[in-house]
């Protein structure tokens, strides 16, 4: 699939340096994403600069514009330093599986292992969700209803998976087996961006808007909705998880704060987190009730006590603009990544000694993309993705 002149974003090509090819890169990138997109990356040479667009653009037949575009990203953006992570180096050993998407330029994303061992996620821009055989390879993709531009994908206990329409104010629910899809629509007009979902113990979606500043839970038996609104505006509701309780917790994006949700009431409880520059993207709940979140306004993880109220943080190794974007918990042991580093870091943290370890993930032989969320296998594995590539991973720890 070629994907040219599409405008997902509002972008323009200021800020790129004048020169051959210019004009190429103009029409044929700035179309999809931000010009900042090219300018604040850690820049490549030639080779991976076309391995990179290939993962977005098919070319093969335009081997004219394919070698300006791959020349001048070459000649003005050639491998830097401004953005590398600080690694650490530590004792265990990981291994990372990948697999390309089909579609080109779709930004896969927010992997999930379904109950029958198939891998699903869902391909924003390309307006998909698709379905990985991890055993044998084979893919398949299904086109969703116009507009969506699904941004997560969570299965529930029959294999069905569940999407949320993150640009029409939908949920959807396909059908793995039919592929037939059903779509909810939002009840309030105002609740737009459906966001992240996650399924309680009785089988009910929770969601988050984030712009929208809003959580809400469908019931699939009755298809009824309801929405609440967060107690304070801009708090951007981002990522959500259960708790033993059967309670949620829920990310603040845009305040210094966690909401816990009532299960029964849909009451919300927010916690103030320190300083008021402190964000948050995603957070995850421990075996012992601990929630461990990232702080991604100030480049820290963190970890509430909400027993106690106590809050305890750690800066991330490579310091406070690192931004902290996808955790979970495993084991005992906290995953996350570093999605302001040029390449992006996988990030272990062990609490009990509070050391790190950390690995660039790949994407091929060249490092690209963005991690934005990872979920574990029954295997005890991680999955995440890079979605400026294409490419879905699973991380093979080692006991």
């Amino acid at each position: 699939m070629i994907i040219i002149g599409v405008n997902f974003n509002s972008s323009s090509a200021a800020g790129l340096p004048e020169g051959e090819g210019r004009k190429v890169v103009e029409a044929m990138c700035t179309s999809c994403h931000a010009v900042n997109r090219i300018t604040e990356s850690k820049g490549y040479s030639r080779e991976h600069w076309l391995a990179l667009t290939d993962t977005m653009i098919d070319l093969s037949s335009d081997q004219t514009n394919r070698a300006l575009i791959a020349d001048y990203l070459a000649n003005n953006f050639p491998p830097n330093e401004r953005r590398a992570p600080t690694l650490v180096d530590g004792d265990v050993n990981i291994k990372f599986k990948e697999w390309v998407v089909p579609t080109l330029g779709q930004r896969s994303r927010d992997p999930v292992e379904a109950p029958d061992g198939n891998i699903w996620w869902v391909g924003q821009w390309g307006n998909l969700m698709g379905r990985i055989d991890p055993t044998t390879g084979d893919m398949k993709e299904y086109p969703l209803p116009a507009g969506a531009m699904p941004h997560s994908v969570t299965p529930d206990k029959e294999g069905n998976m569940w999407y949320m329409g993150n640009k029409n104010g939908t949920v959807g629910r396909l059908d793995a087996e039919t592929g037939d899809i059903k779509v909810y629509a939002m009840p309030d007009s105002k609740a737009r961006d459906p966001h992240t979902g996650v399924f309680d113990k009785q089988g009910i979606l929770w969601f988050t808007l984030q712009h929208s500043n809003r959580v809400g839970r469908l019931d699939p038996s009755t298809g009824d909705i309801e929405i609440k609104e967060l107690p304070n505006a801009g708090s951007r509701p981002y990522g959500i998880k259960v708790a033993d309780s059967g309670d949620l917790w829920v990310a603040c994006n845009g305040s210094n704060c966690l909401v816990k949700v009532d299960a029964k009431t849909m009451d919300l409880e927010e916690i103030k987190l320190p300083h008021e520059d402190t964000t948050v993207r995603r957070l995850d709940i421990a075996e012992d009730g601990m929630i461990w979140y990232v702080n991604s306004g100030r480049g820290r993880l963190g970890r509430y006590n909400p027993d106690n109220g106590e809050i305890k943080e750690w800066p991330s190794p490579s310091g406070p603009r690192s931004h902290p974007y996808a955790i979970e918990v495993l084991n005992g042991i906290v995953w996350y990544n570093e999605s302001a580093m040029r390449p992006d870091p996988l990030v272990r943290f062990d609490p009990a000694t509070e050391t790190f370890q950390s690995w660039v993930i790949p994407s091929g032989d060249f490092y690209a993309g963005i991690l934005r969320h990872m979920r574990p296998t029954k295997d005890g594995d991680l999955l995440i993705h890079q979605s400026g590539t294409n490419r879905i991973i699973r991380v093979e720890i080692e006991d």
